[in-house]
């Protein structure tokens, strides 16, 4: 294992104390007249801002990007988020950023010269991705995936890549190559998966924004328990974020689950909006004969929105902090003047999340060896087919035409959910029954499990909530929404129709003046 307080330089595969910074190079300098307090501490400041100093020249993509390389030197042991830095190409890069604006007077695109870091599951070109795999380790990609292409067409600057569990195939994050990432408020809690590196990065500061992907919440979930703000992206029979170069699938496969989906995370919901930006398009194969053009916020106002609740189940219960805390977005929202339902519901809870557990078990297969699969085939013929402890491997190993019958049950599902969105913009849900768990990397699957009320219940009962939107490709937005008293963020979920990405968008930006935040994490500060 690689010690945690030691980075790699991916392109090399030779190892740097993360503390080491390279003397900078001569390059253009920023205009005068920026404030210096300021400018010193923009790394911490909304990714939008950054960009505006960095395209008025009051800062310099060099010097934005050394304030960067300091804090995570000094930060990063912390929380073990970023697992893979190169900052001799993000140097190159952030120069030629800097000699590009004082040559033409224009930015490289929307965003121009910002520093930010990727999930390690994401290909990039020339920098180690390895989705947490030690079958992976040595795989630097001469290829980046479609989003990290649009991430540099739009003028990023990549620093490194953050840390997820092997093959993203667990809710917290840990894998034998770079060790465990801690929640940032508190050590001995989780920080969710597949995506806890990147969320733990943006929470303390180490980038402004970060791309993660989401099947089972893997975005979500992680968002909720860090306090920032997550956009599960629409997926009907193509997604709007292409996929292509997510690991899992394995490299070089050019199809993907066809329920996963990229989507933006950052600390502020307006930077959610400015990468939703950079990240809508179609794969590369369609962009000569179609676009996406994601349609615009439903409502301008709170007091103009028709929002249903949905605060707790009898099939998957939260907490009393979570409960109180729907319980109070609930008033607030009656209070400015929004209709609110909190009566009808779009579907049943019990038969949503049993669908998409098989259809999650069904696409996870296409990668299994020959004969890992034959194994499941042998093990499901065992196991009569009404067994409830059959549903794994049944659905694992499940015929095309048995895909196919609980296909037409999950368009059914997405009817249900279109005729609820005539009546109402958006539905407020808890984005997970409790605020962050105990971290159980050392546990055993079988025997970990999570407790809500001084109830012992299944570990995986954390994603029930999030899975609702998974299951039907709908957008749905994680919020921050204050903390525990043991000051654990808190967060609820908004789903919104089909192609409603910017309606969710909006309505958190309007949200956010109404609800506290998670407050600073330690690490954010260091």
């Amino acid at each position: 294992m690689i010690p945690r307080r030691t980075l790699l330089i991916a392109s090399t595969g030779i190892t740097t104390p993360a503390a080491a910074t390279a003397p900078s190079s001569p390059r253009p300098g920023p205009r005068s007249g920026a404030r210096k307090a300021d400018a010193e501490a923009l790394h911490l400041a909304p990714a939008r801002e950054q960009v505006a100093a960095l395209c008025r020249r009051e800062i310099s993509s060099r010097d934005l990007l050394e304030q960067y390389l300091r804090h995570i030197a000094r930060a990063n042991p912390q929380v073990n988020a970023i697992v893979t830095l190169d900052a001799d190409a993000a140097r190159a890069a952030a120069d030629r950023a800097d000699r590009h604006l004082a040559g033409t007077g224009r930015p490289l695109g929307p965003l121009h010269g910002l520093p930010m870091t990727v999930k390690d599951a994401l290909e990039t070109q020339g920098m180690r991705t390895t989705s947490g795999s030690p079958d992976l380790s040595g795989h630097v990609p001469d290829r980046d995936a479609d989003a990290v292409a649009l991430l540099r067409a739009a003028g990023a600057v990549l620093v490194g890549k953050t840390n997820v569990p092997v093959m993203c195939q667990d809710i917290q994050t840990s894998n034998p190559l770079f060790g465990k990432t801690d929640n940032p408020y508190d050590s001995t809690r989780t920080a969710g998966g597949s995506s806890g590196g990147a969320a733990a990065a943006v929470a303390t500061g180490l980038t402004g924004l970060e791309v993660g992907s989401d099947l089972a919440g893997s975005l979500r979930l992680p968002a909720a328990y860090c306090g920032v703000h997550a956009l599960r992206t629409s997926r009907g029979a193509a997604p709007v974020v292409p996929v292509r170069g997510h690991i899992p699938r394995l490299p070089g496969w050019a199809t993907s689950s066809d329920m996963v989906t990229l989507g933006p995370m950052a600390r502020t919901a307006d930077d959610l909006d400015l990468l939703l930006d950079v990240l809508v398009a179609p794969a590369p194969a369609d962009r000569s004969g179609w676009t996406i053009t994601l349609p615009a916020p439903a409502r301008t106002e709170l007091a103009q929105y028709r929002v249903g609740v949905w605060a707790d189940d009898a099939y998957c219960r939260v907490d009393a902090e979570t409960r109180a805390l729907l319980d109070r977005v609930t008033t607030l929202l009656r209070s400015v003047g929004a209709s609110v339902d909190d009566v009808t519901r779009p579907v049943d809870f019990a038969e949503s999340n049993t669908l998409f557990q098989r259809l999650l078990f069904a696409t996870g297969s296409a990668t299994a060896t020959d004969s890992a699969f034959a194994a499941d085939v042998a093990a499901a013929e065992k196991i009569p087919a009404d067994d409830p402890a059959g549903l794994f491997l049944h659905s694992r190993t499940m015929r095309h035409r048995d895909w196919c019958v609980a296909d037409e049950a999950r368009q059914k599902l997405r009817a249900a959910w279109d005729r609820y969105f005539a009546d109402h913009d958006v539905l407020i849900t808890p984005a997970a029954p409790t605020a962050a768990v105990p971290d159980q990397t050392g546990t055993p699957p079988p025997q970990r499990f999570i407790t809500v009320d001084g109830v012992r219940r299944p570990f995986f009962d954390q994603t029930s909530w999030v899975n609702l939107a998974s299951l039907v490709g709908l957008p749905s937005v994680v919020v921050p929404a204050g903390r525990t008293a043991d000051g654990l963020p808190l967060a609820v979920q908004i789903i919104g129709p089909y192609l409603a990405d910017r309606t969710l968008v909006a309505m958190a930006k309007q949200l956010a003046p109404h609800l506290p935040g998670p407050g600073r994490p330690p690490a954010r500060t260091a």
